[in-house]
């Protein structure tokens, strides 16, 4: 399966949090389509073992990038790799999450939001188009992982919701400002994804009758809207939602109805 991803962004992409979950379907796309890929994670035995799968299967190249993306040098590490191989296209998946009370977050948890989900993909963008900047004619793709998390205020994912807002914000404001520099600015307003993290997170029985998207869906909804818009929402049920919370209902209504829905999908556990 080939498409003009490899023909649009060159031949390599780098995808942050690789290993696992919503990663490693994007991983599995992009190899699909031929693309040969960086894939960075800390969690070094899977990574390594699905590059080499991938490499067999879709006879492409991997690189695997075993890193700590809270530490600021993981930064300068990805760089090294992109500059290596002229990789135009970055993919940042990786984030920190908990659900938990604010006050369950010791200091060292609240640095990790904020140098995972915020620090790292800021500066890795920042670099990233101060590689390109003097090539306009060639195009260059951003993704970034936002989640509908970070639309309202929502208990027992304060820190997580607001970081993510942080990405829905920076995608939106760079797909406009560097447009015309040849960057392709994305951001995913993701619902809940049928991934290891998420469904790990739900109190025992409260996955049944539960909506939850899966990786693959999701997956493509980005591929095909990259280069098209600033954002997007894969999944009707969940542009629905958006579009219910944000444009119809006032806030003040919105923020109560998502925080009641938490609340009671938690209520046992707080």
């Amino acid at each position: 399966m080939k498409d003009d991803m490899n023909f649009k962004y060159g031949s390599w992409c780098l995808v942050a949090g690789a290993a696992e979950g919503l990663g490693s379907a994007f991983s599995q796309a992009l190899a699909k389509r031929g693309m040969n890929l960086i894939m960075v994670d800390q969690q070094e035995d899977r990574l390594k073992l699905l590059a080499r799968q991938l490499e067999t299967s879709c006879r492409i190249q991997a690189k695997a990038l075993h890193l700590d993306l809270a530490i600021g040098a993981s930064i300068e590490a990805m760089m090294e790799v992109i500059r290596e191989t002229s990789c135009r296209l970055i993919i940042y998946n990786a984030a920190f999450s908990r659900v938990q009370k604010f006050m369950e977050n010791d200091p060292a948890m609240l640095d990790r939001y904020i140098q995972v989900n915020i620090r790292t993909p800021m500066h890795l963008i920042h670099a990233f188009c101060h590689q390109y900047s003097e090539e306009q004619n060639l195009r260059k793709g951003i993704l970034l992982m936002s989640s509908l998390a970070g639309s309202w205020g929502t208990q027992l994912l304060a820190p997580y919701g607001g970081t993510k807002a942080f990405n829905h914000i920076l995608a939106e404001s760079l797909h406009y400002e560097l447009k015309g520099e040849g960057f392709d600015v994305l951001a995913c307003i993701a619902g809940a994804i049928a991934t290891p993290g998420y469904l790990g997170s739900l109190p025992h029985g409260k996955m049944k009758g539960r909506s939850v998207m899966d990786t693959d869906t999701v997956v493509e909804a980005c591929l095909r809207s990259l280069g098209q818009r600033p954002f997007v929402i894969p999944g009707t049920k969940n542009k629905l939602i958006y579009f219910l919370m944000t444009r119809i209902l006032p806030r003040r209504i919105s923020v109560r109805t998502m925080n009641h829905a938490v609340g009671e999908l938690y209520r046992e556990k707080y």
